[in-house]
């Protein structure tokens, strides 16, 4: 669908009046973006469905969100954890069972700036292992259901995507022989879009109607990249905060509130903060740059991608 960006350029959740009626499914909840997504989904209505890994961090967000919202609000959850593939496979069964219908489905949990690299139990370097081969698998689980619901799906990216190598590391994915906190995390950011636009045009050339958006939070003050950083990354990330390049997490959150409800937005295209190098401000459509569009390195990536996660797509 064409959209004049004009339209859109400021777009705050002030243009929803209700989301009374409608589902929510988002992965990394109980902070952050994604816990400010959620709040204004059930500020206004909405039943929404975290999926996220600690137990005890998503009790205290949902506590939290009782406190400031009310007893009554529509919230549950189902633990998964990304980095287990054998977790994804079990909460999307959850979800596939127990909910009968949703809206959108909001992949939205990442890692960020681990000080050294780190190999998770299913042998992926962690950033890459999470941010994009968990919510590839989880997407994949999903999309028979998502379909069956109309439901559409918003992917969560990274500015991150257009630093670094720029290209797929295709003979080292995890990074073993130069291996640096923020080149990887990029990398896994640029795959897990890679992967959002492949989706696209997969779906499109198999006559598919399920529509796919991607976003990112600019710069927001969250714990992304703070908690597993080196000393010199969080210090950095601090001073930050107290400049104008930063904003708050509840403007971060606004693209995915945005993308999940808007009906005049493209799909290829890359919707977030649009000033002071699309950092912070005004919500609109930023520049998408070519290499993320990169048709041959997107297909090799998806067909690792299955082999690595032991799955096949159907569409």
């Amino acid at each position: 669908m064409e959209n004049n960006n004009s339209n859109i350029l400021g777009w705050t959740p002030d243009r929803i009046a209700t989301f009374k009626g409608k589902t929510y499914i988002i992965t990394g909840a109980n902070v952050g973006i994604g816990y400010e997504a959620s709040k204004t989904f059930l500020k206004k209505g909405a039943k929404v469905v975290m999926l996220n890994r600690n137990e005890q961090k998503t009790t205290n967000a949902i506590t939290q969100l009782k406190k400031e919202l009310g007893a009554d609000i529509d919230i549950s959850y189902i633990i998964m954890d990304l980095e287990s593939l054998s977790s994804v496979r079990k909460a999307a069964n959850v979800v596939i069972d127990t909910i009968s219908t949703f809206d959108a489905f909001i992949c939205n949990a990442a890692v960020g700036q681990h000080a050294k690299q780190e190999i998770s139990d299913e042998g992926f370097e962690k950033q890459l292992g999470i941010n994009h081969y968990g919510h590839f698998l989880l997407l994949n689980l999903m999309f028979q259901k998502i379909k069956e619901v109309k439901a559409r799906i918003v992917i969560v990216g990274s500015n991150g995507y257009n630093m670094g190598l720029k290209h797929i590391q295709f003979e080292d994915m995890n990074f073993d022989k130069n291996y640096s906190p923020m080149r990887t995390y990029v990398h896994s950011k640029l795959a897990q879009m890679m992967f959002a636009y492949e989706l696209q045009r997969k779906i499109k050339a198999n006559n598919g109607d399920t529509e796919v958006y991607v976003c990112h939070p600019g710069a927001s003050k969250t714990t992304l990249g703070v908690e597993e950083a080196n000393l010199m990354t969080r210090i950095l990330f601090k001073v930050m905060s107290y400049t104008p390049l930063a904003q708050s997490a509840e403007n971060g959150s606004h693209p995915i509130v945005m993308c999940v409800t808007e009906n005049n937005l493209k799909q290829q295209a890359y919707y977030g903060p649009t000033k002071r190098m699309d950092l912070v401000g005004p919500v609109g459509e930023c520049k998408l740059e070519p290499h993320a569009l990169d048709k041959v390195a997107a297909q090799k990536l998806w067909s690792l991608s299955e082999e690595e996660t032991n799955c096949t797509w159907r569409f």
